[in-house]
This record gives structure tokens, C-alpha cells and sequence, in this order.
């Protein structure tokens, strides 16, 4: 069997692979959802869903930095990394053990995608397709929700010191957009460093999103990026929502409309 992951590199598999170590942590929460528990062997300490593999999978590091020894004890037939959560030398060097399956998720589709070729890499094919159809329906529902909801500039902050923000060809982005928010700095790159003093002239934005993840914002940043702003409406939310693809985005879709009541 021939598949194709999502970065175009060719892999092949005499049998359907049955040991897997998932290095990210909504693609893990999506292998259990296709009903993989018993075939996952390795996570990441931050794959946090479903809240019992802390203790009885085993940690093979972070998603930056994974402890090679542990993962090749662990013998897996497959490691599923991501091109933005991993590094292409860690890829690289976690090809000498097994296939290395790369997702790349930036859109709606390309996480459709993903589910479908797990489908076929997995022998899940009748577990994905009711994902694939709840995402389909609560995309559609929401796409009717927020039809006539007014645009607003928005910027979505993922750190500080220094302080970054997501930007242009990212999941996070194409959500924002998905939700009307105009993301003022779309055309700044991926994950740009920012300076607070040039946020008025920058875009000004009316939303200010401090996410819970990566980086755990408190009161004061919010506080002292709102000096900047003009009249932006500064608000903390669950980064998981905004940045996890996979099979949490049909929860998504809830808490966006939950996130719009309150505006």
C-alpha cells in the first residue's frame, strides 16, 4: 500500500500499521476519536485530550523536542508529526526508525484531508466518515450563523516577551477570517514579532485575543496592550478552539458562536 502525506512524500506499507506514537497533541485526541486508543504507544507531554493517556501512554517529550530513544524502544510502525509543530530535522531523523507521516493544516479542507487519509492509512474508513460529516455539518451550520455578522479587525496574540501574534497562512488565521475578524496583521508572516507602540497605526484593531496557549497571558498583558489600542476590546480565549484541527473543531464551532453572543 502507497499513501501520500500532506507535505508529498511517498509511503509505503506492507501491512496497516498498528503501533503509532503521535507527536501533536489534536492529532492525538483525532486517532482516538477514529477509535485508535489501543494502537497509540507514544504522546507528547502536551497531548492533554483525552485526559487519561497522561498515565498510561508513554511521553516521549515535547512537540520541539522528543526523546529519539524513547520513541525507538517504543518500536512504532508509523510517528504522525505535523510541518509546523515539528522541525524538519527532527522528521528527518525520526525517519531512520519508521514512516514519518507529515499533516500540514492550514485550511478547512486540508483538515478534511487528513481525517480521509487516516481513514485509509488506519482501516477506519466508517469511523472517519462520521467525523468527516459532523465537521461538514457544523461548518455548514456555523457558515449560516455568522453570514450576517459584521466584519472586525482583530489581532490574536499567541506570546509575550516578545510579544507575537499569529499571522497570514495559518490555521488560527483562516478561523479568524472564518469568523468574520479581520486579522490586521494577515500580512505581517506566519507568527510575526510585533511592537505594541505601532498597533494603532498598524491596523488598529477592535478585538484584542489573548489565547490560553502557547503562552499563558494574565490581566497585565492585557491591560498594557490595551494602552496601545484606541477603543479594542480586549478578550482571553481557549487557544485550543482557535489553533486545534482535527476532530475538536466540530466543538469549535459551538464555542465561536458562544464567543459572538458575548461581543
Amino acid at each position: 500500500m502507497v499513501f501520500t502525506d500532506q507535505i508529498g512524500t511517498l509511503h509505503q506499507f506492507e501491512n496497516t500499521p498498528k503501533r503509532i506514537v503521535s507527536l501533536v497533541p489534536s492529532q492525538t485526541e483525532l486517532l482516538y476519536d477514529l477509535g485508535l486508543e489501543d494502537s497509540i504507544v507514544g504522546i507528547t507531554k502536551f497531548c492533554v485530550h483525552p485526559v487519561h493517556f497522561k498515565s498510561i501512554k508513554k511521553i516521549v517529550g515535547g512537540t520541539k523536542q522528543v526523546k529519539i530513544d524513547k520513541i525507538k524502544e517504543l518500536q512504532p510502525d508509523i510517528i504522525i508529526a505535523n510541518k509546523e509543530e515539528n522541525t524538519k530535522e527532527m522528521v528527518e531523523e525520526l525517519s531512520r526508525i519508521c514512516p514519518v507521516w507529515v499533516t500540514n493544516i492550514i485550511t478547512i479542507e486540508d483538515n478534511l484531508q487528513m481525517i480521509a487519509d487516516f481513514a485509509q492509512l488506519f482501516n477506519k474508513r466508517t469511523e472517519a466518515q462520521k467525523w468527516i460529516d459532523k465537521l461538514n455539518f457544523a461548518y455548514q451550520d456555523f457558515q449560516h450563523f455568522i453570514k450576517d455578522q459584521p466584519i472586525k479587525k482583530a489581532a490574536y496574540f499567541i506570546w509575550a516577551n516578545p510579544y507575537m501574534v499569529a499571522g497570514k497562512e495559518t490555521f488560527i488565521n483562516e478561523l479568524l477570517k472564518l469568523n468574520h475578524f479581520q486579522n490586521i496583521y494577515e500580512e505581517k508572516g506566519r507568527y510575526p514579532e510585533i511592537e505594541l507602540k505601532k498597533i494603532r497605526i498598524e491596523g488598529d484593531p477592535d478585538l484584542v485575543f489573548l489565547s490560553s496557549e502557547p503562552y499563558p497571558f494574565k490581566d497585565e498583558h492585557a491591560f498594557e496592550i490595551g494602552r496601545f489600542t484606541h477603543h479594542a476590546i480586549t478578550i482571553f480565549v481557549d487557544g485550543e478552539y482557535f489553533s486545534w484541527y482535527g476532530s475538536r473543531l466540530v466543538k469549535a464551532f459551538e464555542y465561536f458562536k458562544k464567543l459572538h453572543q458575548k461581543l
